[in-house]
């Protein structure tokens, strides 16, 4: 390769080393910035800084492993310029593993989105080695620096047109699209081949999406476009990274010979693809093996048995065709789990906000009134004219009502988009509809599993019928919703509301029973329902006894208490038992989002929000479900043994002026949490093996770039 570096992306004006530029990511952008203006590559540094924080602030650029590569198109850069620091001070820039020391910052000229993304797909290649990331760290001086990216990116870049008059005439790239040709007329799908006669070149469309943002997103489209200009075929590519995406052209989907998708998501809007011979992989399949995808996707033009995007769910089947019922199962799962978290963390966190501003009692019922204390705040009070116990009341009062309605949402949701994993966007509607009525039968979050499910299935083999072309459009949004909705959620009203009530009755009348037994026992019983379906019927029950008995308690008769704080302390064991066990006892068992959410039970779990282990338990109930029931259970019979009691129905550690015996109450939960932790790392060790190495190799050097744009 050679190294062209007329014009330079670098110089040592540019380059800093070992040195403190602020506390933040914007102080750190606003030093390079004026670099790049003293430079005389930028009119004026401050425009450049607004425009380079303004784009920060949508989604930061840091990335695993301690860098970071803000980046701007600006109306006031003259030239495509890197700007490097090596700071002192280490710096967030949302990166999820910490913060950043290395920071490289692009800036290019307004409008010069091919350029952007060469320089920035380039680097991204580079960063991704461990030894190009240690010569910068082991570098002593900033003549180094500029002699390791000339070598590593400049000239790669320069190779590229980049920053270049001639530039324009190279096949074009706009903003979320890349295009290459096997010729040098742009477009053209007729080539020449030896004999002088007329051959038909192959067009291929494209999607590459990876779940964080753009590196790998747009390093797989440059390598599936340099594959195809190698196979001499021309190449289309849609990157769906987090900015903004400009569509392939309908007319280009319509005359390419095959479709290649390199996600690690859903891809958007996938019935454009409708009928179109498919090739499909993981987005660093794209990276590693794009010669390969581009040879299949040439074979599968010419195969009329090959795989296709199907029918108005356009579902994806290759890659999949492999894949084992419960590979399949997972990852309809995840897909839901990804989309519920929102609400179970912003709904979770709020209830603990309405607790701690307002007190347990904001959840009880308002005297004869049908109301919670919440509701009857809101409704008989305002900011102008507060109720007796001021404002903070108030304000807890709004948070509760408001995080309440957001975990309303929770089992919808997951339905919804286990059904959208399975079907595409012709399934949310059914999952969603089914979800509710899962809740209105007090199914719980399992209902969730099964509606959405049973709606995904429908939506997907709904839209397999082969059908007249008139009524294709209407097919995804009319036809499939409105009959996978009568499927779905027929099966959940009609046929399974009855055994769900039935269970639901006896569960209760079981509990009643035992009232008058061992303490222990009961205690245990109690923590296994709470554990059993994290806020499904069974936890309801196990709740509703404890919650119904507390107006029997008194100082004579504390029974009613213990059984709360029974129930309170085993239901808190869930999530923090899984945040216990993915954040700090066995990290690399458990994927990078359940990880992050790991993080957020710990709170969740504090504020006896046992929904916060149902994103672990809808991904993988097997093993998480059994491991949290031994230790609430152990919580459950160390509370009854020690008599703690609850005066409050809510709340967690947050009401500990409403615990008697707070301190057994603690060690009650400490117990159970490690207990469910320990079994949990057990069985994700020894009775199935570690994590497919797949998912393994994303956490490791695949996955050191992936920056959001």
């Amino acid at each position: 390769m050679s190294v062209n570096t007329s014009p330079r992306l670098i110089s040592v004006q540019l380059v800093g080393l070992d040195e403190d530029l602020g506390a933040t990511s914007s102080d750190v952008i606003r030093v390079l910035a004026d670099r790049v203006a003293a430079t005389g590559r930028a009119a004026d540094g401050a425009v450049l800084a607004e425009d380079a924080i303004k784009r920060e602030a949508s989604v930061g650029t840091g990335v695993p492993g301690g860098i970071a590569i803000p980046h701007a198109r600006s109306a006031s850069v003259s030239e495509p310029t890197l700007a490097m620091s090596r700071l002192a001070r280490k710096v967030s820039f949302g990166a999820p593993d910490g913060d950043a020391d290395i920071v490289f910052m692009i800036a290019v000229p307004e409008g010069a989105d091919k350029d952007h993304l060469t320089v920035l797909s380039t680097l991204a290649r580079a960063l991704i080695r461990d030894d190009f990331t240690a010569a910068l760290r082991a570098a002593s001086t900033p003549q180094e620096i500029v002699d390791l990216v000339d070598r590593e990116v400049s000239g790669e870049v320069a190779d590229a047109g980049v920053g270049k008059a001639s530039s324009a005439s190279s096949p074009t790239t706009a903003t979320g699209t890349t295009t290459a040709t096997g010729a040098t007329t742009a477009g053209a799908t007729d080539a020449t081949d030896g004999s002088g006669a007329t051959a038909h070149r192959k067009v291929f469309v494209g999607v590459t999406a990876c779940p964080t943002g753009i590196a790998h997103t747009y390093m797989a489209a440059d390598a599936l476009v340099a594959a195809a200009q190698r196979a001499g075929a021309e190449m289309h590519v849609e990157t769906q990274g987090s900015s903004q995406v400009e569509p392939l052209d309908p007319a280009l989907i319509a005359r390419a010979d095959a479709v290649v998708f390199a996600v690690d998501v859903d891809v958007r809007d996938r019935g454009r693809f409708a009928g179109k011979p498919l090739v499909s992989g993981p987005v660093k399949r794209g990276v590693d093996e794009p010669d390969k995808m581009i040879a299949e996707a040439i074979r599968a033009s010419d195969d009329p048995n090959a795989a296709r995007v199907q029918g108005g769910a356009a579902t994806t089947e290759t890659n999949t065709k492999n894949e084992h019922f419960g590979q399949a199962l997972k990852r309809w799962l995840l897909t839901g789990v990804s989309y519920m978290i929102p609400f179970v963390a912003g709904g979770g966190l709020l209830i603990a906000l309405g607790f701690l501003l307002a007190g347990y009692g904001i959840a009880l019922q308002h005297g004869d009134s049908g109301q919670n204390n919440a509701v009857f705040t809101l409704t008989n009070y305002t900011l102008l004219n507060l109720p007796p116990q001021g404002l903070g009341y108030y304000l807890g009062a709004a948070a509760f009502q408001i995080g309440g309605i957001s975990l309303g949402f929770l089992v919808a949701a997951l339905a919804g988009y286990i059904a959208y994993a399975m079907a595409d966007r012709p399934g949310i509607a059914p999952g969603f509809v089914a979800g509710s009525i899962a809740v209105f039968m007090n199914a719980g979050f399992l209902g969730g599993l099964i509606g959405g499910l049973i709606a995904g299935a429908a939506a997907y083999w709904i839209g397999r019928i082969p059908t007249w072309r008139w009524l294709r459009g209407l097919m995804p949004v009319v036809i499939i919703p409105l009959f996978a909705s009568i499927i779905a959620s027929g099966l959940m009203l009609l046929v399974l509301g009855g055994p769900i009530a039935w269970l639901m009755t006896q569960l209760t009348e079981f509990l009643n029973s035992l009232s008058g037994a061992s303490a222990i026992l009961l205690g245990i019983i109690l923590g296994l329902m709470m554990a059993f379906d994290l806020g499904g019927p069974v936890n309801k029950v196990a709740y509703a006894f404890a919650v119904a008995g507390l107006g029997a308690g008194s100082a004579t008769n504390v029974v009613p208490f213990e059984i709360m704080a029974a129930v309170m302390a085993a239901g808190m064991v869930p999530p923090l038992a899984l945040a216990l066990a993915s954040t700090v006892l066995y990290r690399k068992g458990f994927t990078k989002p359940e990880r992050e959410n790991g993080k957020a039970a710990w709170l969740l779990g504090a504020s006896f929000i046992s929904e916060g282990a149902i994103p672990f338990a809808a991904a993988d109930p097997l093993r998480v479900i059994p491991a949290s029931m031994v230790g609430a259970a152990v919580t459950g019979a160390i509370s009854m043994a020690a008599g703690v009691t609850s005066r409050a129905p809510h709340g967690g550690i947050f009401v500990f002026f409403a615990i008697g015996d707070v301190a057994m109450f603690i060690v009650a939960i400490l117990a159970g949490t490690v207990v469910s932790a320990l079994v949990l790392v057990g069985l994700k060790k020894w009775v199935r093996k570690a994590p497919a190495a797949d998912a393994a190799v994303s956490e490791t050097a695949g996955d050191r770039v992936a920056v959001a744009v």
